[in-house]
């Protein structure tokens, strides 16, 4: 199959997905702000211009009849040219409307929602006033990635990890935590890949914060890097160390098998909070009873950076085709990788095999870089 054709025929799938929601709903159109949405029905396209927010410069409108773009004029004839495949049509206002009324939505018109949702119920991601949220059904099945997207994700995540790679080994003791996060930014962008999270932390504010962001302190003797890092909608979301000295390496034992633990329960019909409950019983195995309440697990990724987060309670029910990622972790320590759940088990999406890693249960892990 072409290029060409492949996000079509997606597209094309998840139209009709879309539209048996409005047959089931009796609703009249379905509205979609998010960037993560927008994603996954454009087959990766982008409508994000301000990485800081979940919604961005385009919507997009589905009724029985026309899949629509809605945009100003700015930003038209790029999402035609660059983000969105054939078979959209565009409603496109002039941007003097979105200055003076702020909200893409707004500027737009309501009037002409209502117009092509024949004045029937109009549901959305985002509801605002008078709209439905999605139905959760929907919401599930975008957590069951085709394989066009597997695709894409197998990409990406061998991407970021190379990026990540890339950038942690440069790293020096004199360097400041937003030295490592700025060659980690560096990195992902030249991939094409968007930072969408970077956190770094040396040796004195590692054991101190969970989510450190970046500062003007020297490493030291160790750092951590993270990234949330993400193309076509998808996030590859890993973490790697750099030491200039031994590892710990004890901690690192305890740690891979805490998560071997969690790991082994990502089987389809197994819930998400199975995998939660492995995962307490291993910290407690290892006498860190009291780590899983410091920080969250990880959970059910894809279209956002956690999609569903991992707790007591996630009854959400694993399928083949979704990704996962969990970072359990001690104090000054945590292991995370982003696994897709395929016909034979998990898939590392996120290994780069120029990375050090050992054998933990069969699977190869990440140790600690230890630089000279």
């Amino acid at each position: 199959m072409s290029a060409a054709v492949a996000p079509v025929r997606e597209v094309a799938h998840k139209l009709a997905l879309l539209r048996a929601a409005l047959d089931q709903q009796d609703a009249g159109a379905i509205r979609l702000r998010g960037v993560d949405w927008f994603a996954w029905l454009t087959a990766g396209g982008s409508n994000a211009v301000l990485l800081a927010l979940e919604t961005g410069v385009a919507e997009l409108l589905v009724t029985r009849a026309e899949a629509c773009v809605l945009t100003d004029e700015i930003e038209a004839a790029r999402l035609r040219a660059e983000e969105v495949p054939p078979g959209f049509s565009f409603h496109v206002a002039p941007w003097e409307q979105r200055a003076q009324g702020g909200a893409l939505g707004d500027a737009l018109g309501d009037d002409y929602v209502r117009e092509a949702a024949a004045n029937r119920p109009v549901l959305s991601d985002r509801p605002r006033e008078g709209e439905a949220p999605l139905p959760p059904a929907l919401r599930l099945h975008r957590l069951v990635l085709s394989a066009p997207e597997q695709e894409r994700y197998r990409a990406l995540g061998l991407a970021a990890a190379q990026a990540m790679t890339e950038a942690i080994s440069q790293a020096r003791p004199d360097w400041s935590e937003l030295d490592l996060a700025a060659e980690g930014a560096r990195a992902l962008w030249r991939r094409g890949i968007e930072p969408a999270l970077l956190l770094a932390a040396g040796e004195r504010r590692l054991p101190l914060f969970r989510h450190p962001l970046p500062t003007s302190e020297a490493i030291g003797s160790r750092a951590m890097l993270v990234f949330c890092a993400r193309r076509h909608g998808l996030y590859a979301n890993l973490t790697r160390y750099v030491c200039f000295g031994p590892a710990p390496r004890q901690e690192q034992a305890d740690l891979m098998a805490v998560e071997a633990t969690g790991l082994a329960a990502l089987k389809p019909g197994n819930s998400l909070s199975a995998a939660y409950h492995a995962l307490a019983q291993a910290y407690r195995h290892v006498g860190r009873e009291g780590a899983i309440r410091e920080h969250h697990q990880g959970g059910i990724t894809g279209y956002r950076a956690r999609e569903i987060m991992a707790t007591d309670a996630s009854a959400t029910e694993l399928e083949t085709g979704m990704a996962f990622a969990f970072n359990p972790g001690f104090e000054g320590i945590k292991i995370e990788d982003t696994f897709l759940l395929g016909q034979s088990g998990l898939e590392n999406l996120t290994c780069d095999p120029a990375w050090p890693a050992t054998e933990v249960q069969g699977r190869m892990r990440p140790l600690w870089l230890e630089a000279r």
